[in-house]
């Protein structure tokens, strides 16, 4: 299928030489062309210009005017849990009655509460209960999704959910990569025995993921009151036998050595990092680890946001991503999420829109075929609505823009 979009007001993040993401200063500058048209051959971005150049459209090919409306690589969220049963909005009230996160695990709620939850509910209900989740993230302009496991903590279950997600892969036109994160939190039987539920982790958890293939990645929750330094190495080193990348929670709770292990380890991204000052910055320059801020957590959780500032004056790159879980982030919208990031961290536009595309495609391994408009890449992109700016995009926080969606090269009925 040939899809040729005329009269596009800019076409934003446009590459002639890709690059694996954009780092410091040079994030606060995002490449677009003013009356754009784009070109799409079969799933792939086939060419680009400005209309005084626009091509004869190819017989048979679709013709979109984009009436002056911004076309925009589609988000990467680069770190979700959108596979999950129930919600938890009684736990959201106990926030507001001021039960702390680590009062609200301690009493039972929390990752343990979403799991009892899941436990109950079979694979297909899992299924149909995260499929429109799925669906919703895709009108929200979101083309490439990470989705963790994590809510099982047996291996059955565990398998459970990983399996769900290999089916929204299947079924659904986004871009799906998949984590195994059993190490979340410890559950109840192994609360007096840690040990044996790490035992139970490396011994039979990542190999009956990896028998299946069923995850691309390996994740660990290494904070305060969850997974230690060296709980979380033992766990990395398993996983990397089997070839699973590791990509870490870290310094969400407090200074928790996560982003120390996860630059040791050559993690593809440490994520949250609430907790980061100089001396992790230092740690993170130069080491191909992708500093992931999840600011619908801050947000949720009323706690401090990551520095951002800070990350980015240094010379280092930043992602954002939605964190969409049932009890601290539950919401997978990107646009919202780009807002958070210039209102609480005090990003600008440019820097969010890079750290939502190209810098979040390189924390899911897809820099190569997302994250940006290059001939070649994926054809991953969403038309908005006649916008003023670029910048209007953050700054109306509850307005939707995304008029129009093609993923994969088709046009996405929402």
């Amino acid at each position: 299928m040939s899809i040729l979009i005329k009269s596009i007001g800019k076409l934003m993040q446009v590459e002639e030489k890709p690059v694996g993401f954009v780092a410091g200063s040079d994030m606060s500058k995002v490449p677009f062309i003013d009356n754009a048209w784009l070109i799409i051959e079969e799933d792939i971005i086939a060419g680009f210009g400005t209309m005084d150049s626009l091509p004869e459209a190819v017989p048979g090919s679709e013709i979109i005017d984009a009436e002056g409306g911004y076309v925009f690589p589609s988000f990467c969220d680069s770190h979700t849990h959108l596979v999950f049963a129930g919600s938890r909005e009684r736990e959201f009230v106990d926030k507001i009655r001021g039960l702390s996160y680590e009062e609200i695990a301690r009493r039972g709620g929390g990752i343990l509460n979403s799991a009892r939850l899941l436990h109950d509910t079979t694979e297909d209900e899992l299924y149909e209960q995260s499929v429109k989740r799925a669906n919703e993230i895709v009108k929200f302009g979101t083309g490439a999704v990470e989705i963790k496991s994590g809510y099982g903590l047996t291996t059955e279950d565990e398998l459970k959910m990983l399996r769900v997600i290999r089916r929204i892969k299947e079924d659904l036109p986004l871009t799906v990569k998949a984590t195994f994160l059993g190490a979340h939190a410890v559950p109840d039987p192994y609360r007096d025995n840690r040990g044996k539920y790490i035992d139970l982790i490396v011994n039979e958890m990542i190999p009956a993921v990896a028998a299946e293939k069923l995850a691309d990645y390996v994740d660990v929750f290494c904070d305060k009151g969850f997974f230690t330094v060296s709980e979380t190495e033992r766990i990395l080193e398993c996983a990397a036998s089997f070839g699973m990348r590791p990509k870490i929670h870290a310094n969400e709770l407090d200074f928790s050595g996560g982003i120390e292990v996860g630059v040791k380890y050559k993690a593809l991204s440490v994520d949250h990092l609430e907790c980061t000052d100089e001396r992790q910055i230092a740690v993170l320059l130069g080491s191909g680890t992708m500093p992931t801020l999840l600011p619908g957590a801050a947000f949720f959780l009323n706690i401090k946001n990551p520095p951002a500032r800070n990350m980015i004056n240094a010379g280092l790159p930043v992602a954002l991503a939605s964190d969409y879980n049932p009890g601290t982030s539950p919401s997978g919208n990107m646009k919202f999420v780009l807002s958070l990031a210039c209102i609480k961290m005090k990003m600008l536009p440019e820097e969010a829109i890079n750290a939502a595309t190209i810098n979040s495609a390189y924390a899911m391994g897809l820099s190569e075929t997302h994250g940006s408009i290059a001939i070649g890449k994926r054809a991953n992109i969403f038309i908005t609505s006649n916008i003023t700016s670029y910048e209007f995009i953050p700054y109306a926080f509850t307005t939707n823009i995304v008029d129009k969606i093609i993923l994969n090269g088709e046009i996405v009925k929402v």
